[in-house]
C-alpha cells in the first residue's frame, strides 16, 4: 500500500513511436509539481420540449478532447535525455567517451516532429492506493531552465497532449541514484563561438526555449481528438543574466547591439579520465534587448540583461549531456 498523499506520488516517461499511442514507462523522474490535466469539451443540447425546466443529462456530448499542463523538476545528472529530446527535436544517441562509463548526448536544435512522449502519473488516494493517469501524445511546448546564487538547476516543461488514458496499468516507479545540478558547479561564458570566456559577476540565469506549435489540428474521423502537432512559427529562446556591474562587457553589447556566443554550463563529480557530468546549454548568437545598469541607492549595481537567442548563420543552439546514461 502506498502512501495517501503527494509523497506517493510518481512520475514515469518514454518516448512515442506513433503519435498518441501508449508505451510503457522506461524512465521515472523526480518532480517537483506537475499540472497535466485531461482538457474536454462539452456541449448541452438546448432543444425545447413542454414542460421540460432542465436540460437533459443524457444529451450533453463530449466533442473534443486533450491533455495538457506542465512538469517542473530539479535538473539531475541521469535521466533528462527524453525530455530534452522532445524539447529539442534532434533524435540522440548517448555516445561513449573513450572507453569510460562516460556518454555525451549532443541535442541540437531541430523541428519536432515524431517526438512525442507517454507521461503516466501515478496520483494517490488517501487510502494509499495510487491511482493511474497516463498522457498520450505529449509534445514538449516549451522549456525554461533557471539557477541563480544558492539555487539549484530547474527545469519547467509546458505539455501538450492528446489524450489521457486512465485503462493501463500503473508501472512500478524504480528511481537511479540522482544528484541535482546547482549554483556551485555553474559557469556563464561569452565571446567568439568556440572561444568563450567567463564572464565575472553574473548571479543568476535563465533561459527558455520555445517551440511554437499548431495544437488546434482536430478533425473528422479522430473521434474527437487532435492530430500530432505541427510546428508553426520560428522558435523562440529569451532569457535573463541577473549581475553584479563589475565590467561593461554586457553593458557595451547592449549599447552596440552586438551579438555574442553565451554557454551556460553546470560541471559536477568526476565519472572517469577527464570526463565530469555536465549539463550545457550553447547559444551561438544572443542580442541584449534591456538591461543597462541604473543606479537606485547605496548597494553595488546590479542590472539585469533580457536577451533573445538568434541565428548565427552557421551553428544551432544545442544542450549537451555527459552523464552515464547508456540511452535516453
Amino acid at each position: 500500500m502506498g502512501i495517501g498523499s503527494g509523497l506517493g506520488a510518481q512520475l514515469g516517461i518514454s518516448a512515442e513511436s506513433t503519435y498518441g499511442t501508449f508505451v510503457a514507462p522506461s524512465k521515472f523522474i523526480e518532480f517537483t509539481k506537475e499540472s497535466l490535466v485531461l482538457k474536454k469539451t462539452t456541449a448541452q443540447s438546448a432543444g425545447i420540449a413542454a414542460g421540460r425546466l432542465l436540460a437533459l443529462s443524457s444529451r450533453r456530448v463530449i466533442t473534443r478532447k486533450e491533455a495538457g499542463g506542465a512538469v517542473d523538476l530539479e535538473i539531475v545528472n541521469k535521466g533528462m535525455g527524453l525530455l530534452i529530446q522532445a524539447l529539442m527535436g534532434t533524435t540522440v544517441t548517448p555516445v561513449q567517451q573513450g572507453a569510460t562509463a562516460a556518454y555525451l548526448q549532443t541535442h541540437t536544435l531541430a523541428d519536432t516532429a515524431g517526438k512525442s512522449l507517454t507521461i503516466q502519473k501515478g496520483v494517490p488516494l488517501t487510502s494509499g492506493t495510487v491511482t493511474d493517469k497516463t498522457f498520450v501524445g505529449c509534445k514538449v511546448t516549451s522549456g525554461e531552465f533557471s539557477c541563480g546564487v544558492g539555487e539549484m538547476l530547474t527545469g519547467s516543461f509546458e505539455i501538450d497532449g492528446k489524450d489521457c488514458d486512465e485503462g493501463q496499468t500503473l508501472a512500478a516507479a524504480s528511481y537511479s541514484n540522482m544528484a541535482p545540478f546547482h549554483f556551485g558547479q555553474m559557469a556563464l561564458k561569452t565571446g567568439t563561438f568556440g572561444a568563450e570566456a567567463a564572464l565575472d559577476g553574473i548571479r543568476k540565469v535563465s533561459c527558455k526555449i520555445e517551440r511554437p506549435q499548431d495544437t488546434e489540428r482536430f478533425y473528422a474521423n479522430q473521434s474527437a481528438l487532435k492530430k500530432e502537432p505541427i510546428s508553426n512559427d520560428q522558435v523562440k529562446i529569451s532569457g535573463s543574466l541577473d549581475s553584479d556591474y563589475v565590467a561593461t562587457t554586457l553593458d557595451d553589447l547592449h549599447t552596440s547591439d552586438g551579438a555574442t556566443s553565451m554557454v551556460w554550463e553546470f560541471v559536477g563529480p568526476l565519472i572517469a579520465s577527464t570526463f565530469f557530468e555536465t549539463f550545457r546549454i550553447t547559444l551561438p548568437a544572443i542580442r541584449l534587448n534591456e538591461g543597462p545598469p541604473s543606479v537606485d541607492g547605496f548597494g553595488v549595481v546590479k542590472p539585469t540583461f533580457q536577451y533573445e537567442g538568434l541565428f548565427d548563420g552557421t551553428n544551432q543552439p544545442k544542450i549537451e549531456i555527459i552523464s552515464t546514461d547508456v540511452t535516453l
